[in-house]
């Protein structure tokens, strides 16, 4: 009687998981309420640009007329200034931007979001300078974030 033992082929090796390859949008186009902000991170000239546009005015803003910083708790946090006064405050309108993982190099997701036009309050008689600085009005945008080829 032979005892014939049958080997098990060798298991082939698992496939590696790949990494999901996320992309990063560089345009953002949102509206709501009577805006409309379109932010493109950078350009055909590599600066930044932001069109701003509410129902009495369409202003564009590039380079370092833009403001952006990063906020851990926030996201990016993007501002221009749409009115400048120099003897009774000005106003500025800011854009949150939240962290947005594409599902590959250009696609687009929707994004909700808010923008923040602010009021800062200032006399030149410096007695009238006390109380709030700062009156906010919320507008809640809608939108897509993409990426796009410059």
């Amino acid at each position: 009687m032979s005892d014939t033992k049958t080997k098990a082929a060798p298991a082939a090796p698992a496939a590696k998981p790949q990494a999901i390859q996320f992309a990063t949008p560089n345009l953002f186009s949102l509206s709501g309420g009577g805006l409309h902000v379109e932010y493109t991170t950078t350009g055909f000239d590599g600066r930044p640009h932001l069109t701003y546009q509410d129902s009495l005015r369409t202003l564009s803003f590039s380079g370092d007329e833009i403001r952006s910083v990063s906020v851990q708790d926030l996201g990016t946090v993007v501002s221009v200034t749409i009115v400048l006064t120099v003897d009774a405050g000005g106003t500025t309108f800011s854009v949150l931007l939240p962290g947005v993982n594409l599902p590959g190099p250009f696609t687009s997701v929707p994004v909700n979001t808010d923008g923040i036009t602010t009021h800062h309050a200032f006399s030149i008689i410096p007695a009238l300078n006390h109380g709030q600085r700062e009156f906010y009005s919320v507008t809640p945008l809608h939108g897509i974030a993409t990426q796009v080829v410059f």
